[in-house]
């Protein structure tokens, strides 16, 4: 079973804090992988072309499992640890930086639970969540319906919501459990966040949950090449899933996809000339070494090393540029065959990308 554990950068997991006061808790993420993103204006430049497929004829139905209440309903820590032995998996992956002792999560839960500033908090997600269905269940419905078009054999999740005020992860999804800590996406309305960077905070709102969700399922439609430890390979894996969360959700704005502002965007694009040159002057993409390629993958303000006005991340922007130029050469190309190519030297080739602008 593939496992991810999110934190809108290819992040494994969020570590909390624990203090006897809620305004004095805080989050950090721990950082790896995977992505996503600096906030974005609901514009953006629209990458795929493909004719949007019809599934008015794909049944499905997605539900969603509000926990909150439950665990807010419990009036003793012996409720608590009856609430985690009826939903196991939260102790054993959704509060992934707490050990595994049934007593010690029960205890701090039931400690988080009964304080005001906590309670008050939980009320103000359910007052921004008001409408789960329209938010979460019939988004995922959608989304997941095509997925099912392109992947006939695909079982939707189990889908749950919790909120522990940041004592649990913001996002687990595995193939077949999505956990959603909704404290983390009140957005700037809600009276606490998540103790990020402000470049990564102003993507912890509701508008960036179901792109994020997807970005992260498409993991496991991806083949890759394990001895291809390259900065292109990593680039266009990048892609891959950015062009699997467009097919799947074909309504949303590139900027909630990629993470990138609007104004970042448009930078992107008319500077991708220069930018690809800098790649290949510098003989990048064939870079192995962790560090190096951090540097043009992850998460970060910006690109020093190319300019201050580079976005942070912009190799994995580069990435969706060549697959969907890729695509665009290769029509007959189906949306699983791109996600299982692990050949990036041969997407790139294919693709005839050279820093070129649409309209070259």
């Amino acid at each position: 079973m593939k496992t991810r554990f999110c934190n809108f950068l290819p992040i494994f997991a969020c570590f909390v804090n624990v203090s006897p006061d809620f305004e004095r808790m805080y989050v950090k993420p721990l950082s790896f992988f995977f992505v996503l993103l600096v906030l974005i204006s609901l514009n953006g430049c629209s990458f795929s072309s493909e004719k949007t497929p019809d599934i008015s004829d794909i049944a499905l139905e997605v539900k969603v499992e509000s926990l909150e209440d439950s665990l807010f309903g419990c009036t003793s820590e012996a409720e608590v640890r009856a609430f985690l032995n009826k939903h196991p998996f939260l102790g054993q992956v959704f509060f992934s930086n707490i050990p595994k002792n049934d007593s010690l999560l029960a205890n701090l839960l039931y400690e988080h639970i009964r304080n005001n500033a906590l309670q008050g908090f939980k009320k103000e997600i359910d007052s921004l969540y008001k409408n789960r269905d329209e938010l979460i269940k019939k988004p995922l419905e959608e989304a997941f319906r095509y997925v099912t078009y392109y992947y006939p054999d695909f079982t939707p999740p189990r889908v749950a919501t919790i909120v522990t005020g940041f004592m649990g992860n913001d996002l687990y999804i595995s193939d077949s459990l999505i956990i959603i800590g909704l404290d983390y996406f009140g957005g700037p309305q809600a009276t606490y966040r998540p103790d990020v960077y402000d470049y990564q905070l102003r993507r912890y709102q509701k508008e960036y949950l179901i792109p994020s969700i997807l970005f992260f399922i498409s993991d496991q439609f991806t083949g890759k090449d394990p001895q291809d430890a390259t900065l292109l390979a990593q680039m266009v894996d990048y892609g891959k899933a950015f062009e699997f969360v467009k097919h799947t959700l074909p309504n949303t704005p590139d900027s909630l996809i990629l993470g990138f502002s609007q104004r970042d965007l448009d930078k992107a694009d008319v500077s991708q000339t220069q930018l690809w040159a800098y790649l290949i002057e510098n003989r990048l993409l064939y870079e192995k070494a962790p560090l190096l390629k951090d540097k043009y993958i992850g998460e970060r303000p910006f690109t020093p090393e190319i300019g201050p006005d580079v976005p942070g991340g912009i190799g994995r922007w580069i990435g969706w540029r060549i697959v969907n130029l890729y695509l665009n050469e290769q029509p007959e190309v189906t949306l699983p065959e791109l996600m299982k190519n692990p050949n990036a030297r041969q997407i790139l080739e294919q693709s005839g990308y050279k820093g070129q602008l649409d309209d070259e």
